[in-house]
């Protein structure tokens, strides 16, 4: 996580928000109490029914929990619910002294400062008290000069390829295992000295395996010369199309193999393959899924404020990337087109719509923040539109003001 805050730093405010296009910030509220009781008091006098963040302090200052919700009041009234007093959110309010909220304009908005707060906040009921196998993680093709599969907490740069953030760190160390030995490529720790066939020695050395994964013909060995950079980067190739879901070649073996181990009774042989299968077709399902996404979602988002405060999301094969606030006026739209050329510009890049997933914007982790968004909301997609689009969309705005949740003047 790229935390910011140390475990015992006080919290002040949430900070900068970076998909936030207007100066002045958010309005910010805290409350406090000595008992529960004080603390839902002052939640139901003065915490209004709207999208927004908040924020659970214990009694040192430190942020402990983050959440979001269309309607924070009610959202916030429900931790104090008895028949919550043994769950999490019981757990979270019995050792929280005060809270803090901060209003935002959508539910949309108040999901990005959610996720943006947890990555850089890193609140302990957010991250630390969830199992490590329920933690998000992506996957990864990478680490030269032999690429390997490999999970990583956070996208990492310099890598062939990377997808995620999916959840189930046991589900997703099987489907690592299982596409590395299909694919044949390292499993070993980076400090293990690759030797490729073609490469030149003064001296005429025996280069031994690091495991038994090339005996049993489950690695092309790169690290005993036993194959030519050439013939391994076929198989890293072969691996990132599966990354881009263009390759079910694994999958069918898997099949293949449970079928004919069925077959010949070979009952916990066809158990394995069987459940290597089941973790590959899920993961399969969501790369494609995702890559679909990435292909087909560039474009402007209008998204209607509840206050008047609209905003258009840049979104970039299917990542934030942008966000101005909705021109009302002749003058707004006009003070808009320098920025909306320049998002043109960036949607006619070759690289929208492409299946590489090594290409990433500032905030990859929103790709799967958006995928799940509009597979929920399908009907948000009308709320989209190119940039060449964008004055014509402006006129429909202005003309039906309450549609877009907007204030004209």
């Amino acid at each position: 996580m790229d935390a910011i805050w140390g475990e015992d730093h006080p919290l002040d405010d949430f900070g900068v928000d970076p998909f936030h296009p207007f100066t002045n910030p958010r309005p910010l509220t805290r409350v406090g109490g000595r008992s529960k009781n004080d603390l839902h008091a002052e939640i139901r006098t003065t915490c209004p029914k709207v999208p927004g963040i908040y924020g659970m302090l214990d009694r040192r200052g430190r942020l402990i929990y983050v959440g979001k919700s269309k309607a924070l009041r009610s959202r916030l009234l429900s931790y104090f619910s008895d028949a919550n007093a043994e769950e999490k959110a019981g757990r979270i309010i019995a050792a929280t002294r005060a809270i803090q909220w901060e209003t935002q304009p959508s539910e949309f908005a108040a999901l990005l400062r959610e996720q943006h707060l947890i990555r850089t906040l890193t609140p302990r009921w957010n991250v630390q008290e969830i199992p490590k196998r329920q933690r998000p993680v992506y996957l990864c093709l990478g680490r030269s000069p032999a690429p390997t599969f490999f999970l990583s907490r956070l996208p990492p740069k310099n890598v062939i390829a990377c997808e995620g953030p999916f959840h189930g760190a046991g589900r997703m160390n099987q489907a690592v295992d299982a596409l590395n030995s299909f694919f044949k490529l390292r499993d070993c720790s980076s400090q293990q000295t690759m030797h490729f066939a073609e490469q030149l020695s003064l001296f005429q050395l025996e280069h031994r395996p690091g495991c038994l994964r090339m005996e049993i013909g489950t690695c092309l060995g790169p690290c005993a010369a036993a194959c030519t950079s050439d013939q391994y980067d076929q198989q890293v190739m072969a691996a990132k199309s599966f990354l881009d879901g263009f390759n079910d070649e694994i999958l069918i073996e898997l099949q293949e193999t449970m079928e004919l181990a069925a077959e010949r009774r070979q009952y916990e042989l066809a158990l394995h393959a069987r459940e290597r299968f089941k973790v590959i077709e899920f993961l399969y399902r969501r790369l494609t899924y995702l890559a679909n996404v990435r292909q087909t979602y560039s474009f402007i988002y209008a998204v209607p404020g509840f206050d008047g405060c609209a905003i258009w999301y840049l979104i970039r094969n299917g990542e934030i990337a942008g966000r101005m606030i909705a021109p009302k006026c002749k003058d707004t739209y006009a003070a808009a087109k320098p920025e909306l050329k320049h998002w043109t510009m960036l949607l006619e890049s070759p690289e929208v719509g492409s299946s590489n997933n090594a290409v990433h914007g500032e905030y990859p982790h929103t790709l799967s923040l958006i995928s799940r968004w509009f597979r929920k909301r399908k009907t948000d997609l009308q709320q989209t539109f190119l940039p060449s689009q964008a004055g014509r969309k402006y006129r429909s705005q202005v003309s039906n003001p309450r549609h877009y949740g907007t204030v004209v003047k």
